[in-house]
């Protein structure tokens, strides 16, 4: 009968098969049980090799054949197996309670639980013993590549075979031997390379499942597993599988090797196969459980360590490309001419990236350095590099297999790092390399045509592994990864120098525009900030109220004080803004039409953007706090601000309630008092005290003299004068009395702006919306029906909506450009564009669109 105790839930095993042999080697045996314990497929070497009295049938409970002592530790271990592609290993396991003793590894597959089982050596637990001195010893490696040729040596040393080898892949996915440890008698295979036909796609697919595979002697003959396929008529699959057999395909490339064992590790890095540690042994070599448990962990532990070894190289590389932004910058700032200042920047990066000659291409004009094309060859290769990526670099050893118009300069150049310094039009810096011919070392003839083998004609292993060197012409010494990521980290410092170089010949009008390039990296910097700040508010924000509704009331309230924080700072480009305009903005929310009871003392300034976010999450929360508790929840109380400026110009906000009902001070500390006494102090070095006296609470905070700039004459009062006068103008404005349009065509590459915007549309009464993203689906949309007005994101990716509004313009269609970039008053004016919307914007301001129209 069923067991009872021994169930596991098998419903996510259901995987696509990569191993489908369903054979074993013959030095261990194999069962399969399903969840309630009962024997689905078994090997057919088991009742002989674990000694069973006589055979189970097929759907027979097995559990009650074994020792009590195994079948506990069995259940005990299948829960774990929960975890995807998870196997447990349980030593010295009595399986029949007579005494015998058998390693066994269990994990989870399409056809059930499968239990590998092995007698037990003594020898293998011992190897366990050695982790720590092998490891300890990984700690002390150096360089990525002293890592590798340590590691080699070690597990010769630990595991006995032959010859120890770490594999590397290549990007093109061949393989190079990059260190190895071998017996002095056999020649070495050190620095051979390896088609990647030698390994294919499917077993470097399992190699990522199932990072462990040993060959015992390539002479056995596989056991083979009954029945071989599920009741669903699936393969029985051993893609996890310490016992499974392999393809005698590799069997016969072993024996053509005349390597009588093997054992492979995988080596992982980012979830992706780095290489593998390539074990050979030219007699028959049984590695015990325990000693293959001992390497599977090595692996474990050598990824994490040449992982750390990688991240270290490459800080070191960051720290040269800092260097080199450092020495860059110093040599333009003494006003050389373009042309000298260009050789300085090639003769600077050719100490760290080795190149022949340079080219740059700014607004048209070329300037070449060296080995490198002449301007009208490289302008015949501008349109395919415009092709590629925005501000990706391109590298390439053999540009003309790319390019072909750049065969013309290929005596020159064949190699290229070409990184853009601009969006549109793409402006260039290229180093170039010219041809190298080079001998690369295989391992046997890679190109060797295919022959008939006793498997078929479909696959065939090659059969001499005799080195063979092939002469490589028309390509440059390669572009190695580091020198890639050099080049990339460096980007931004070549937009500084070559747009400061410009900046001082181009005419002023385009100033603007050359240095907007020059932010973008600053400005993901700081949107990646903004980003996890939102993240924090949230994480945080959790913890003060369990109801869902005021816990979205509360982030929401933070969120948008940071937006309009934003919007204040961004409104004329990225500038200081009013700190009387901050009060007045968190005031409104909460009092509306009754600021009398908010008093503001003292002259105005200006707060640096990096400030004024800080200081609007700490006014928001102070306001916000008044509001609930304080003097400005009920009629009666009031609030006095005062501005002062200390005598190195620090600006002190004192705060002061009076009138409302009796302050308690907070019982526990949330998030909203941590903004308050911790945000100023640590992120802008000032102070922040509070005192929650009983008539009222009152604070002062201290900001730094380095984030206040003097307010411009009349401006926050002028300011204020001109939104009092909006309000009481726009105020009464009812969208019933709008001239609203029936049909809006929508141009919009943003999926999330689009759909808030149509929103938007929908709530003033626009009737229709046509929404589309690009150039070309808006001059159809617009062919199939005609709108009655449109808004046009001016910037679509890689295209501009130029040819949308001459279409428009030719069909008196009105349009107004909707752009997130400043400056666009002449191109507005050039496309005759009824107006500009400037990102992001609101339901305020497309009522304003439509109102007297």
């Amino acid at each position: 009968m069923n067991n009872p105790d021994f169930k596991v839930d098998l419903t996510n095993c259901d995987r696509e098969p990569i191993h489908q042999l369903g054979a074993i080697q013959p030095f261990g045996a194999m069962m399969i049980v399903t969840g309630d314990g009962l024997l689905a497929h078994h090997s057919t070497n088991l009742w002989e090799y674990c000694g069973f009295a006589e055979p189970v049938e097929q759907g027979a409970p097995v559990f009650e054949r074994l020792g009590k002592n195994a079948a506990r530790r069995i259940r005990e271990a299948v829960p774990s197996l929960s975890q995807t592609d998870h196997v447990e290993r349980l030593f010295a396991l009595d399986l029949l309670g007579d005494g015998r003793l058998f390693d066994c590894a269990i994990h989870m597959a399409n056809a059930g639980i499968v239990l590998e089982l092995e007698r037990h050596d003594p020898d293998g637990e011992r190897a366990i013993a050695t982790v720590r001195p092998m490891i300890a010893r990984i700690g002390r490696a150096g360089s990525p590549q002293e890592l590798c040729e340590m590691s080699a040596r070690q597990l010769k040393g630990i595991l006995g075979f032959d010859r120890v080898m770490v594999y590397k892949f290549h990007t093109d996915g061949s393989g190079e031997v990059i260190a190895e440890a071998r017996e002095s008698a056999i020649e070495p295979f050190l620095s051979l390379r390896y088609p990647r036909s030698d390994i294919p796609e499917q077993a470097r697919a399992l190699y990522l499942r199932n990072r462990f595979r040993l060959i015992s002697d390539v002479a056995d003959t596989p056991v083979g597993i009954e029945p071989a396929r599920t009741t669903a008529g699936e393969p029985v699959d051993l893609s996890l599988s310490m016992l499974r057999s392999v393809s005698p395909i590799h069997i016969e490339y072993l024996k053509n090797m005349g390597v009588r064992a093997s054992l492979s590790i995988s080596i992982v890095i980012d979830g992706k196969l780095w290489g593998m540690f390539a074990c050979h042994h030219y007699a028959p070599r049984r590695l015990s459980f325990g000693y293959r448990t001992l390497a599977e962990l090595y692996s474990d532990f050598f990824s994490m360590a040449l992982d750390g070894a990688i991240a270290r190289q490459n800080r070191s590389r960051d720290a040269v490309g800092r260097q080199l932004h450092e020495r860059l910058m110093s040599r333009v700032a003494s006003g050389d001419s373009i042309s000298d200042a260009f050789a300085d920047i090639s003769d600077t990066i050719d100490e760290i990236i080795p190149h022949d000659g340079t080219s740059l291409f700014i607004d048209g004009e070329y300037t070449h350095r060296g080995r490198a094309p002449g301007k009208e060859e490289f302008k015949s290769i501008v349109p395919a590099l415009n092709t590629s990526p925005t501000s990706n670099i391109f590298a390439h050893d053999a540009l003309p297999e790319r390019i072909p118009a750049a065969a013309a300069f290929a005596d020159r150049a064949t190699g290229a790092l070409v990184v853009p310094v601009s969006r549109s039009p793409r402006d260039y810096f290229v180093l170039w390399r010219r041809e190298v011919k080079q001998t690369v070392t295989w391992a046997g003839n890679p190109a060797k045509p295919a022959e008939p083998g006793p498997n078929g004609d479909r696959l065939t292993p090659r059969k001499s592994f005799a080195a063979w060197q092939e002469e490589v012409a028309g390509r440059s010494q390669p572009w190695t990864a580091s020198e890639i990521a050099l080049a990339e980290s460096i980007r931004v410092s070549l937009l500084e120098v070559i747009l400061r170089i410009t900046d001082e010949t181009a005419m002023e009008s385009k100033r603007a525009q050359e240095k907007q390039e020059l932010l973008i990296a600053e400005l993901n910097h700081r949107v990646r900030n903004i980003l996890n700040l939102i993240r924090g508010l949230i994480s945080q924000s959790r913890f003060e109220t369990s109801d869902p509704e005021a816990l979205v009331d509360l982030i929401g309230g933070r969120v948008k004080s940071l937006a309009t924080a934003h919007d204040n700072i961004t409104r004329e480009n990225w500038n200081a803004a009013s700190v009387k305009g901050l009060i007045r903005n968190e005031a409104e929310a909460y009092l509306t039409g009754q600021n009398d009871r908010i008093a503001v003392e003292g002259a105005d300034c200006l707060v640096s953007p990096e400030a004024y976010t800080v200081l609007a999450l700490v006014i928001h929360e102070m306001m916000t706090n008044s509001a609930k508790y304080g003097s400005l929840s009920d009629s009666s109380g009031n609030l006095s601000i005062g501005l002062e400026y200390g005598e190195y110009g620090q600006l002190t906000i004192t705060w002061k309630e009076r009138g409302g009902p009796p302050v308690k001070s907070p019982e526990r500390r949330g998030f909203g008092t941590t903004i308050i006494e911790t945000s100023i102090p640590h992120e802008l070095g000032g102070t922040a005290q509070i005192d929650y006296n009983l008539s009222g609470v009152e604070a002062e905070f201290e900001v730094p003299e380095r984030y206040i700039q003097p307010c411009p004459k009349g401006g926050y009062a002028e300011e204020e004068a001109r939104d009092t006068q909006d309000a009481a103008g726009d105020g009464t404005q009812d969208d019933a009395a709008l001239s609203l349009p029936g049909h809006v065509l929508l141009v919009e590459d943003s999926m999330i702006i689009a759909l808030d915007v149509e929103h938007m549309l929908g709530e003033i009464g626009v009737g229709e919306v046509t929404t589309v993203a690009t150039v070309s689906q808006a001059l159809k949309a617009i062919e199939d029906k005609e709108p009655q007005f449109a808004i046009l994101d001016y910037n679509l990716g890689d295209e501009t909506s130029d040819p949308i509004a001459r279409e428009l313009g030719a069909r008196e269609v009105p349009f107004v450009l909707a752009t997130g970039y400043g400056q666009m008053a002449d191109k507005s004016g050039e496309l005759g564009a009824r107006g500009i919307l400037t990102k992001p914007y609101d339901m305020d301001e497309l009522r304003g669109l439509f109102a007297g129209t």
